[in-house]
């Protein structure tokens, strides 16, 4: 097998994920950025050990440090000229033009303001008395500077989230900035509030507690950084490489080994990344080739590993920055969130070794070869060592300590076995390597989750949430009565218009999210679709645990969701295959992803951690048949079982699965009912297939 490339995997993440594409920049301040960016990394590791300073200045130096490097980093239009390094002229110095010092300048000063100004401020200055009450005072009735400061810091950060992710985010945030504003000309009376003045607004969403300066960048600037400089130290001291091996050996020998290699070393990689993006090219870049040259169709080997990668920001213990924010919306410990994901993520990637499986199976595809394989003893001798820091970090945040404190143990186990670990010892450069590319995958979420806070502003000082929410239950209770009449005459079904009404809400919302997800990182998508679902979905009966969960999984699945999905371009460009070729393979493996989310919300016991629904009965017969509704769909979508599967009987097969996975023993009969001719279909192509064998020997 070959050897995993953590330069070659960084240099693929670069090209495919435009969060990372930077300019050229002049040689001081290339200096300049490495230092800043390693006294940053260092200012986060430290904090976290020994506790942050008060809140909003800690938050003020996060937002000035994402501010500083993302306008000297990223142009204002990613043009050639623009990229590439140009001679200084008297409006550009080492290529960052005069606008964006400027931009940079304004963006650090209204970040530090709100700690400057927090205490009472009263000097004279030629002749002149400034007077500033503490801001407890300015709290409600905000200053005229108050307000310019807080309005040029929105302003800069809608620009940086431009600038490190897209239009589509600047986008939403003026639509909501607007629905505050002008809320008494909206045009659904439903919809309509006195509005706001701006002075109101620039209160609510630059103050501390609510918008800018809320949840998700406090969660983002305590947490979220800290588990993103683990995961790349982690990768420097060799746990990439002791993954992709332990994968080879669990399942490298078996039907479609390499493409099972790849499932299950997603699956390690999924602990340490909680990003799609750097999952895919972090295993891809070595996985793909390998599936390539042993006879795997380009789109099918880049939509294995898409599906597989797409795992990463919902398996345990590392789920990116919506798990964390998770936890601080629903006030519940982060190993709660945990916990509660663990069986829904193994059931994503059972839907994907299944499907492996099968497909392997019908295009006669066959393991690695023996001599191929590392033996386990030599992989666990050498590699153990690295793993001890993703086991201190568990071990820690299960011990009741904060996130931040498992993340600095994690950091600093890592670092004491990549210096002592004779085996694969790391140096001061890659140390110093890991804190500058660290930081710079915090740059785009950091902007963005500064900046996605005056959307939760907005829904909390206007109430939108539940003027959202009251709409969907509405426009699902219309959709569900017709619903009704057309199906309430099924034998067995205990149907009624509320339980159609949630089934309803919960495709609409779904739909909602794999839409808006195709312009969104996943975090934005959540925290938005959150504020909105959440009182729809509370309203039917849902645990407000499942409806977040179910709402982070659908924002998930846009990674893999045509004709937009970041995640399935990537693969297919390492594979070398038509994108959206890839794009549908990964969807289709991803099934199982799209199942699971409905399944928690009927029957909660599967996320084990809500106790008023938890019973053994029920989590076992709940994760069982939603297991075998799985797997009965893994043989739809590879049109294989036993044998290859006619089309009417991968339609018949798919609709016993769906069956299957809904909680309840009559849905269950109904499967059974539904896959027994497909049965009686398979086991006879086999035995077809069997009796011919001798004859064509």
């Amino acid at each position: 097998m070959a050897e995993y490339d953590i330069k070659k995997a960084e240099e693929l993440e670069k090209k495919y994920d435009s969060g990372l594409q930077t300019r050229e920049l002049g040689p001081w301040m290339v200096h300049f950025t490495y230092g800043f960016s390693i006294i940053f990394a260092v200012y986060h590791y430290v904090t976290a050990g020994i506790g942050v300073p008060v809140d909003y200045w800690h938050m003020g130096f996060h937002m000035s440090g994402v501010i500083l490097l993302v306008f000297i980093g990223f142009p204002a239009l990613k043009s050639a000229n623009a990229m590439e390094l140009n001679s200084n002229t008297w409006w550009r110095y080492a290529n960052v033009p005069i606008w964006d010092w400027m931009l940079l300048a304004a963006g650090i000063s209204s970040s530090l303001y709100i700690g400057i100004t927090w205490y009472e401020i009263n000097f004279e200055f030629l002749g002149t008395q400034y007077n500033l009450p503490e801001q407890v005072i300015r709290q409600g009735n905000p200053y005229t500077i108050d307000i310019v400061f807080g309005t040029v810091l929105v302003l800069v950060l809608l620009e940086a989230v431009r600038r490190t992710l897209g239009i589509i985010v600047p986008i939403i945030i003026i639509v909501f900035t607007c629905f505050a504003i002008f809320g008494k000309y909206m045009p659904l009376q439903i919809l309509q509030h006195p509005g706001i003045t701006w002075g109101q607004y620039i209160n609510n969403m630059y103050f501390p507690a609510e918008g800018i300066y809320g949840i998700t960048l406090w969660i983002v600037s305590t947490v979220v950084f800290h588990f993103v400089l683990f995961g790349v130290i982690a990768q420097r001291m060799g746990l990439g490489q002791f993954f992709v091996d332990m994968a080879t050996v669990i399942a490298g020998r078996y039907t479609g080994g390499l493409a099972k290699v790849s499932v299950v070393s997603s699956a390690f990689f999924g602990t340490i990344s909680g990003s799609s993006i750097a999952n895919t090219v972090s295993t891809g870049s070595l996985t793909i080739p390998n599936m390539k040259k042993m006879g795997y169709p380009g789109h099918l080997a880049g939509g294995v590993e898409a599906a597989s990668s797409a795992g990463g920001q919902i398996t345990p213990p590392i789920m990116g920055a919506a798990a964390f924010i998770m936890a601080e919306f629903l006030e519940v410990p982060y190993t709660t969130i945990v916990i509660a994901a663990a069986i829904p993520a193994a059931m994503h990637y059972i839907g994907v070794l299944c499907i492996v499986h099968f497909q392997a199976k019908r295009l006669g595809l066959k393991g690695v070869p023996e001599e191929e394989i590392p033996r386990l003893y030599a992989v666990i001798k050498k590699g153990w060592p690295t793993a001890i820091p993703l086991i201190v970090l568990i071990y820690v945040l299960f011990s009741g300590y904060s996130p931040h404190m498992a993340a600095f143990w994690g950091i600093t186990s890592a670092l004491a076995v990549g210096f002592l670990n004779p085996m694969h010892r790391i140096t001061i450069s890659d140390i110093i390597d890991a804190c500058t590319t660290g930081v710079k995958y915090a740059l785009a979420v950091g902007a963005v989750c500064a900046a996605i806070g005056i959307v939760v502003g907005v829904v909390n000082s206007t109430g939108l949430g539940f003027r959202l929410g009251f709409m969907v239950t509405s426009s699902a209770q219309s959709i569900a009565g017709g619903l009704y009449d057309l199906i309430s005459w099924l034998p067995l079904m205990e149907l009624t218009v509320e339980s159609l009404t949630l089934f309803v809400s919960l495709v609409l919302i779904a739909i909602t999210c794999i839409m808006m997800g195709a312009g969104l990182p996943t975090t934005a998508l959540y925290i938005m679709l959150a504020t909105v679902a959440q009182p729809a979905l509370a309203d039917l009966g849902v645990p407000p645990l499942a409806s977040h969960l179910f709402v982070l999984y659908y924002g998930v699945i846009s990674e893999i969701t045509p004709p937009v999905c970041a995640s399935a371009y990537a693969a297919a460009g390492i594979a070398g295959a038509n994108p959206f070729k890839t794009g549908v393979s990964a969807f289709s493996f991803g099934i199982a992803k799209l199942m699971v989310p409905m399944v928690f919300v009927y029957s909660p016991a599967m996320l084990i951690v809500l106790e008023e629904y938890f019973t053994w009965g029920a989590f076992l017969e709940t994760t069982i048949t939603c297991a075998i509704g799985i797997v009965m769909m893994a043989t739809a979508v590879s049109a294989y079982g036993l044998s290859k599967m006619p089309t009417p009987f991968r339609l018949l097969m798919a609709l016993a699965a769906i069956f299957m996975v809904a909680p309840g023993v009559t849905s269950d009969l109904y499967s059974l009912v539904l896959a027994l001719p497909v049965l009686i279909q398979q086991v006879r192509a086999y035995q077809q297939e069997q009796n011919l064998k001798p004859a064509s020997a």
